[in-house]
C-alpha cells in the first residue's frame, strides 16, 4: 500500500518525536570498558548485551596469519554515544554500526566505537570490525603457567581461550557473563579440517581451500568458542541415548593411548544427562590434538579440546563442565569453583558409578593427604585469587566441599539439588551465593556454616 506525501512526513514526524522522547528519557552515555570483574576489571563491556557473533575468518598457516571479519549483534542496556569492545594485538581496518562506517580508537585491548547515530535503549543494533595480523598466545601463571589462547600447531592452530584469550583472535565483549550464540565461518588451506563450536552447517571446497560454517544455536562464553584448524580423523554418530557426536582425533596421536575417545564420550554424555539433567546443547564430542606445549584441556562448549589423547577421567572432567561451567557459566570469574570443583566432583561420581572408588573414599584420600601445614589448605576456593583462580584446592576442595554438602543433606536432596541448579540457571550465569541459597532450598537446612568453612576459611577443617 502506497502512502500520500502527507501521510510519509506523519511518519516521519513521528518517527522523529519518538526519537527525540527516548533521547529526553535517556541522555546518551558512553559504554563502560569493562563489566567490573574484581580479577579482570576491563573484560567484557558495559552497555550492552551481546546476543549474536557471526564470525567469518581466513588462516594461513604456513604464515599465522589471521585475517576476519566479525558482526556482533546487540542490544543496547542503556542510550549509548559510544561503546567498547576486547581486541588483543590485531589490527583493525574499518568500523561498521547498522552498516555505515564508524570511527573508532584503542587503548590498548580496548576499542572504542561511536557510531554515527546515537544507539538507543533496548534497540538491538550491530557492529562490523574487520580485522587481521598474527594472533599471539597468552601466558603467565593464570593457566597453570602454559600458553593458551590461540596457538600454532605443526599443521594448523590449536584454540582453547580460558579465561581471557577469545579476544585474542576476534573483537568482543570478553567475559561469560555476557554469552551468546555463535556462527562461526572458517577458510583453512584444503585438505585440513576446521572444528568449531555446536552443530557443522556446510563445508565444501574451492580454489586450494575449505571453507566450514559452524553454529552454535545455544548461548556461550567467548572463552568457549574455538576454531581449531589442522589434519584429524573424523568420526561422528550418536551416543545410545541419541545424542550426535563428532569426534576429531589428529592421526599423529593414532594408537597414543588405549582411551576409546568416542567410547567414553559417548557413555560419559548419557550418564551425565541422568544426573545432572538433560545434555544442554546440540552435540557432544571432542577435539584431540596434538599440542604438547598445552599442557591442559579445556570444556569448549560442545566439544572438549584436549591436547594430547588424555584419561578417561579427564574426558569426564571436562563433558561435566557442559553442565557445570558451560550451560551455567559463573556471572565473575572469583567463583570459579562452580565450575571446577564441580568438574572434579563428578570424577569421584564417575568412579563411584564404576564401582572403583565411592566419593566418600575420594574425599578422605585427598584430605588426609595433605597435612595441615600444606599450602594446599590457604588457599580459598570460593574466592581464590587470580593467579590461584587454577589452584588445585579451587579443584579439590571445591570437591570436598560438595562431597560436605552431599553427607549433610543426605543422597536424596543432594542428588535433586544438581539437576534443579543446572535446569534453574540453564543457558545463564549465577554465582556461589545463589548455589547457597538453592542448597538451603531443596534441603530445607541453614548450611552457612559448612560453606564458610570449606570455601572461604584459611586452613583444614576438622571432621
Amino acid at each position: 500500500m502506497a502512502l500520500s506525501r502527507s501521510a510519509r512526513l506523519g511518519v516521519l514526524v513521528t518517527a522523529a518525536a519518538s526519537f527525540l522522547a527516548i533521547a529526553a528519557a535517556a541522555p546518551p552515555t558512553q559504554g563502560a570498558p569493562g563489566i567490573g570483574d574484581p580479577y579482570f576489571p576491563r573484560l567484557g563491556n558495559g552497555g550492552y548485551d551481546a546476543r549474536h557473533y557471526d564470525l567469518d575468518v581466513a588462516y594461513a598457516p604456513d604464515t599465522g596469519r589471521l585475517d576476519g571479519r566479525t558482526t556482533l549483534t546487540a542490544r543496547a542496556t542503556r542510550t549509548l554515544s559510544s561503546f567498547d569492545l576486547d581486541l588483543q594485538k590485531l589490527q583493525i581496518t574499518r568500523v561498521e554500526v547498522n552498516g555505515r562506517r564508524a570511527e573508532f580508537t584503542r587503548d590498548g585491548d580496548e576499542v572504542t566505537v561511536t557510531p554515527r547515530r546515537v544507539l538507543p535503549k533496548g534497540r538491538d543494533f550491530t557492529v562490523s570490525v574487520t580485522y587481521g595480523g598474527v594472533p599471539e598466545a597468552l601466558g603467565g601463571p593464570i593457566v597453570f603457567g602454559s600458553d593458551y589462547g590461540w596457538m600454532k600447531t605443526p599443521d594448523g592452530v590449536f584454540v582453547a581461550c580460558e579465561p581471557n584469550a577469545a579476544s585474542t583472535w576476534f573483537p568482543s565483549s570478553d567475559h561469560p557473563a555476557d554469552k551468546a550464540t555463535y556462527d562461526i565461518r572458517i577458510k583453512a588451506p584444503e585438505g585440513l579440517t576446521a572444528v568449531s563450536n555446536g552443530r557443522l552447517v556446510s563445508t565444501y571446497d574451492k580454489g586450494g581451500s575449505t571453507y566450514t560454517h559452524w553454529r552454535e544455536s545455544k548461548p556461550m562464553a567467548t572463552y568457549l568458542a574455538t576454531a581449531t584448524i589442522g589434519k584429524f580423523d573424523v568420526r561422528t554418530g550418536r551416543t545410545p541415548g541419541g545424542i550426535p557426536v563428532y569426534v576429531a582425533i589428529d592421526p599423529v596421536l593414532k594408537g597414543a593411548s588405549s582411551v576409546d575417545v568416542y567410547g567414553v564420550t559417548s557413555a560419559v554424555t548419557d550418564y551425565w544427562s541422568q544426573v545432572f539433567g538433560p545434555y544442554p546443547f546440540e552435540e557432544t564430542g571432542a577435539i584431540v590434538d596434538d599440542m604438547p606445549e598445552a599442557g591442559f584441556s579445556l570444556e569448549v562448549q560442545s566439544k572438549p579440546a584436549y591436547s594430547a589423547v588424555r584419561s578417561e577421567t579427564t574426558i569426564v572432567h571436562e563433558l561435566a563442565h557442559q553442565w557445570f561451567g558451560d550451560s551455567v557459566s559463573v556471572a565473575h570469574w572469583n567463583d570459579i569453583w562452580l565450575n571446577e570443583g564441580f568438574a572434579t566432583y563428578a570424577q569421584w561420581l564417575w568412579a563411584e558409578h564404576q564401582g572403583t572408588r565411592s566419593a566418600h573414599d575420594s574425599f578422605r584420600a585427598g584430605y588426609d593427604s595433605r597435612p595441615a601445614d600444606s599450602s594446599f589448605w590457604q588457599v580459598e576456593p570460593g574466592a581464590p585469587e587470580r593467579d590461584s583462580m587454577f589452584a588445585s584446592a579451587v579443584y579439590q576442595r571445591g570437591a570436598m566441599t560438595l562431597q560436605m554438602l552431599r553427607e549433610r543433606i543426605g543422597d536424596p536432596a543432594f542428588f535433586r539439588l544438581l539437576p534443579t541448579w543446572t535446569t534453574l540457571h540453564r543457558y545463564g550465569n549465577a554465582s556461589t551465593a545463589d548455589f547457597i541459597r538453592l542448597a538451603e532450598r531443596v534441603s530445607g537446612r541453614q548450611l552457612d556454616d559448612l560453606f564458610d568453612t570449606w570455601l572461604f576459611t584459611p586452613g583444614k577443617p576438622a571432621l
